[in-house]
């Protein structure tokens, strides 16, 4: 562990108020501030005319319409540095000693990591969509809209590397590292899940009520499979195996079923 001062050229270990300290950091510069945007959002949302379901929660949409090259370099430019994050935590872990090793985000178990990841996926995404289906018929959703990029040919690379960001952030950061800084803090196993699993539902509460609980579920599902395996790979290739057919599978199938809401 690390604190800011060398002592014979080694890192004291820091007191709990400086893990405490930069936890909020990392989290005020990430996902943390995504909970209270996310918030502010359902709250435009629930006070707007209408219902939920009639509403959109757009994901990948174009930030340059009309502008293809300059559209993809901020889809790029947003998706690395959506990523910044990710390497602040790889340098305080590297800073008290340890590193993402420790928290099983490394290549030593491509394999294992890829067939674990693809069995959890399988079993949430079934699920996760009649659960999201039966919310927004509901009205407690808002129609999700994976994606709304333009027609061109960087559409499905960028789709899946927006998947693959969103993987690594979330699951680096609210499994491996808020359960590690928790348990340094002296946080009891079960309210370290309950706290990752609820900051995972908080950046969640734009789509509604349902994308909340059905992301808190997903953290608690998570959280004990990451104690199980002690490592976060599995769970990244899940999320972004989940994410892939989110995404892809809605630009390939939004109009043309009659099953998949879309506005």
């Amino acid at each position: 562990m690390v604190s800011g001062k060398p002592v014979d050229g080694r890192w004291t270990a820091p007191g709990r108020r400086a893990l405490g300290t930069e936890l909020l950091i990392v989290l005020a510069l990430s996902l943390g501030a995504s909970g209270l945007s996310a918030l502010i959002r359902f709250v435009g949302a629930l006070t707007r005319p209408g219902g939920l379901k009639d509403q959109a929660a757009n994901l990948n949409a174009s930030a340059a319409p009309g502008r293809p090259w300059l559209d993809l370099v901020w889809q790029l430019f947003s998706i690395s540095t959506a990523l910044v994050p990710v390497a602040l935590v790889a340098y305080l872990l590297l800073r008290e000693g340890s590193g993402l090793r420790d928290i099983g985000f490394d290549r030593s178990e491509p394999w294992p990591d890829l067939g674990r990841g693809t069995l959890v996926a399988a079993g949430i995404g079934s699920t996760g969509l009649a659960f999201y289906l039966v919310m927004n018929a509901a009205g407690f959703n808002l129609t999700v809209v994976p994606e709304s990029l333009p027609e061109v040919w960087w559409k499905y690379p960028v789709l899946i590397l927006s998947a693959v960001q969103n993987s690594v952030l979330e699951e680096v950061i609210v499994v491996g590292y808020v359960l590690r800084r928790l348990g340094q803090l002296g946080w009891s196993p079960m309210a370290a899940l309950v706290a990752s699993s609820v900051l995972r539902g908080s950046y969640h509460l734009y789509q509604g009520i349902g994308g909340f609980l059905g992301n808190v579920v997903m953290g608690v599902v998570f959280v004990l499979l990451y104690r199980r395996w002690g490592r976060v790979g599995p769970l990244v290739a899940a999320h972004t195996l989940l994410d892939v057919g989110a995404f892809v599978g809605y630009a390939v199938l939004a109009g043309k079923v009659d099953w998949l809401p879309t506005l």
